[in-house]
């Protein structure tokens, strides 16, 4: 498994941003998306955990 960088991460997380910029399911589905930066212990990385709340 290759090891993910900081820097790596963020820019990763920032791509994956502005690709759901263009809100076509949120106006859909209603309420708004959390995303929330957790350490995986297994992993050994940080990861994003993203859910809805109405």
């Amino acid at each position: 498994m290759p090891q993910i960088t900081r820097r790596g991460f963020v820019a990763t997380a920032l791509a994956a941003s502005a690709i759901r910029a263009v809100p076509f399911a949120g106006a859909k589905l209603g309420g708004r998306r959390i995303l929330t930066l957790v350490y995986d212990k297994s992993l050994g990385m940080m990861r994003a955990v993203e859910r809805w709340v109405p």
